[in-house]
């Protein structure tokens, strides 16, 4: 019987997560990869990647989306606001998993040196979101309609150990790190009307350092490093890295973007293949036949948390998890997250059920037609808003004559007579009577995403599981 090499990979990541899968041991693995010595070494390290790759996943976002001298689209030097004027399109490629229904407001910044103060301007009752993510991809504060209202305010965010005074009318958020991700969102219906009216507000959002706090201050260009590769894929870029190249990478980072005081029993034992918060990766200490196969083994027990991962349920089709935005020391989850959703919310602004399958667990591809039934008073109990957006299996928008990358009640949905509501999935127009309930497919593979987001406190039904999501059946 011809066993491929990926299968007995992911085998052994079943192995590892703790399942009953009929499994190879780690020393058959070992074997059969040429690793049987040192083995224990070998799963250390790529325990030490999968730690890691948020903070280096970040960087390297970090590093595409400013290496410009000004604000082009959707990159913009560090500290400058980026403030996206419509829905990304096909062509996006700087973050999996991006919305088409919120205007992005961002902004990456270094809290290391001094604060930055961040002025929001009156909202006007309008749904937005300001959260702010550390290195490790932990939402640490999260300014907006939920949280705290949308009436004006400011907050100077500071990084690790920093002391001093505030002005006064000035909030202080803690940053565990010195590389701040500002990811805000704010709701837009997609008219001309409506885009005027964010655009006014995203042009109301300062961003300066504390220093400059009360006058007049002008950010500085951005500087253009040709070295920096801006058109592959971020996550492409991490997971072709070697394992030496990785973790000094992410050596490096931890210097300034420090671990947190409960990842210390993991870190006494990376400290055995080299890493050390503070220092440099000592690259001595791991074996040079195990340099390319770390980042395989490891991404692939990244990816097959969706199948065994005990926090992801899996409902018609439909998996999701309400562990999002903040993590402890799930670091599978947190890695997860980042390969599949880099910027995600807490479960409490948003939760995101993804589907790759049909009800009967059959890859979605595009030669097929799929309706999705909401039954009557069934649709999503979100208060802020809900969408079902069109993925490519690598998580991007899929281009289509419409340019509609999502679906949601701001499409006007037709019900049927009984009151449910049909989603129309498929390739080709299902008609013109239809047409407002389409969601365009690609011709070939494709992944499904159910945006809620602010699920309903006064229906707790999304995060606690008891609002089912219905099944996308095959026509």
């Amino acid at each position: 019987m011809h066993i491929k090499r990926r299968d007995a990979i992911w085998g052994c990541a079943s192995l590892l997560a703790g399942t009953a899968l009929a499994t190879p041991s780690r020393a058959e693995l070992g074997s059969f990869l040429g690793l049987a010595e040192g083995l224990e070494d070998f799963w250390l390290a790529t325990d030490a990647y999968i730690y890691g790759y948020p903070l280096v996943t970040m960087e390297m976002t970090r590093r595409v989306m400013t290496n410009v001298a000004a604000v082009e689209g959707t990159r913009g030097p560090m500290g400058h606001i980026i403030k996206l004027r419509q829905y990304p399109d096909a062509s996006f490629r700087d973050v999996t998993a991006p919305n088409a229904d919120t205007l992005y407001t961002t902004s990456f910044f270094d809290v290391g040196n001094e604060p930055w103060v961040l002025s929001i301007p009156d909202m006007k009752d309008r749904y937005f979101l300001a959260p702010m993510l550390d290195g490790w991809t932990t939402v640490f504060q999260v300014p907006g309609k939920r949280t705290t209202g949308t009436g004006p305010q400011t907050y100077a965010i500071t990084g690790p150990g920093w002391s001093g005074t505030l002005p006064s009318g000035v909030k202080q958020l803690k940053s565990p790190t010195s590389m701040v991700w500002l990811l805000g969102r704010i709701y837009c219906t997609g008219t001309k009307e409506d885009y005027a009216a964010v655009h006014a507000l995203q042009d109301q959002f300062k961003l300066v350092p504390l220093s400059a706090y009360g006058k007049p201050y002008t950010p500085p260009p951005g500087k253009v490093d040709p070295a920096i590769d801006m058109k592959t894929a971020v996550r492409e870029q991490v997971n072709r890295m070697d394992a030496v190249a990785y973790f000094s990478l992410l050596a490096q980072l931890m210097k300034t973007n420090p671990p947190s005081a409960a990842d210390a029993p993991a870190l006494a034992k990376f400290a055995r293949i080299g890493l050390v918060p503070g220092k440099d990766f000592d690259s001595s200490k791991l074996r040079a036949d195990f340099i390319k196969r770390i980042p395989e083994i490891a991404v692939d027990r990244i990816m097959i948390q969706f199948k065994i991962n005990k926090d992801i349920k899996d409902i018609n089709g439909w998996a999701y998890t309400t562990k999002t935005g903040i993590y402890g020391t799930d670091y599978l989850m947190r890695a997860l997250i980042t390969a599949i959703g880099l910027g995600a919310n807490r479960p409490q602004d948003a939760v995101y059920p993804t589907s790759q399958k049909d009800n009967e667990g059959r890859a979605y591809d595009g030669a097929h037609k799929y309706v999705m039934r909401f039954a009557k008073g069934q649709l999503p109990p979100a208060e802020g808003f809900w969408s079902l957006t069109m993925y490519d299996g690598n998580y991007f928008f899929v281009p289509n004559p419409l340019n509609r990358y999502s679906i949601s009640a701001r499409q006007d949905l037709k019900a049927n007579p009984d009151g449910s509501v049909d989603l129309y999935i498929q390739k080709d127009s299902p008609g013109a009577d239809k047409e407002a309930n389409w969601l365009p497919a690609p011709a070939g593979k494709f992944i499904l995403m159910l945006r809620m987001y602010q699920p309903s406190e006064a229906d707790p039904s999304i995060i606690d599981g008891t609002w089912t999501i219905p099944p996308v059946q095959k026509a």
